[in-house]
């Protein structure tokens, strides 16, 4: 019997077949969630074999019955089971990619225009809804989402606490203003990088 010498490009082959009742859209975009996924667990898992790593995402007839499911062509595949954990790479965000982001660049602004009450309440709620709808989304890997939510909420956080707690923090109209522009900047170039390596 012949053995494949790119076992990965064959599991996707089997899935692309499995799944040619779905529209062509949304078939690409399932093969590209799976390819991803599969590049980013080889590489946060080196040692682990690639038939180990196809296994744990499950028969590529149940995908394409998932997926089938999930977009409302019936069942998929004759008799075959869907089974939820095979859902990551699979399942669409609920919420655009560009919610959680916005959410958090928005931060900021609120403190600025709004320094009285409520401004810094929304800013805090802005930010706290941000990071939860990033940590949450499907859009990102776990590694992206972790640097995310340190860079465009944690760290902000932490640095406007401590200027408001201690007296370490830029004194005087100019410093103020170049320490809060140093944080919108870093918060948006945060954003723009989510933005870029998102999954489509």
């Amino acid at each position: 019997m012949k053995t494949s010498a790119d076992p990965v490009r064959d599991y996707l082959s089997a899935v692309e077949r499995e799944t040619s009742a779905l529209p062509a859209d949304r078939r690409q975009e399932l093969l590209a969630d799976l390819a991803e996924h599969i590049e980013v667990t080889r590489a946060e898992r080196p040692d682990t074999a690639v038939g180990e790593v196809l296994a744990e995402l499950g028969d590529p007839r149940t995908i394409a019955a998932t997926a089938l499911a999930e977009a409302g062509n019936g069942n998929g595949a004759a008799g075959a089971p869907v089974r939820s954990d095979v859902g990551a790479p699979v399942r669409r965000g609920k919420v655009h990619p560009l919610v959680p982001l916005l959410m958090l660049a928005l931060s900021i602004p609120f403190f600025m225009v709004f320094p009285d009450q409520p401004g810094p309440l929304f800013g805090i709620l802005a930010r706290i809804t941000g990071a939860i709808l990033l940590c949450t989304s499907v859009h990102w890997t776990a590694v992206r989402k972790t640097t995310g939510v340190l860079l465009a909420a944690v760290l902000p956080s932490v640095v406007i606490a401590s200027w408001n707690l201690s007296s370490g923090g830029p004194t005087g109209d100019g410093p103020a203003l170049a320490a809060n522009l140093a944080m919108i900047a870093l918060i948006a170039g945060t954003g723009a990088w989510l933005w870029r390596v998102r999954r489509a």
